[in-house]
């Protein structure tokens, strides 16, 4: 099964995660930094799957959805879904404010992003 169906699954790789842990950041921007470049792998996951599996539709809506049934939670799916919401939106602004697309940000890009906080 791709990382991509389970919601369990860590979308970062132990480099990242180490990349981020040596980065000269207080502990809670690391954090931040952390759920963002989740949200980010997933942002790109959707985006691949959206020219077939989403056509007409909300993706990223369909997508927690599609995670949620494997907890039988709407409630999950629907937390899930704001919180994925809001960090698409700070993504996108952030992404045009550095003449970027969503799906070509790396981590290092995101640096400065939650440095600003």
């Amino acid at each position: 099964m791709s990382n991509h169906l389970d919601p369990l699954s860590n979308l970062l790789n132990i480099e990242t995660i180490q990349k981020i842990d040596n980065l000269d950041l207080p502990i809670m921007q690391k954090h931040h930094l952390r759920i963002l470049a989740h949200c980010l792998q997933i942002l790109k996951i959707i985006d691949l799957d959206n020219s077939l599996e989403y056509q007409n539709k909300n993706p990223l809506r369909e997508w927690c959805d599609n995670q949620s049934k494997k907890f039988d939670d709407k409630q999950f799916s629907d937390l899930f879904y704001e919180q994925l919401e809001s960090a698409s939106k700070k993504l996108s602004t952030f992404s045009k404010k550095i003449g970027k697309r969503i799906k070509d940000l790396e981590i290092d890009d995101l640096v400065p992003l939650v440095e600003q906080r």
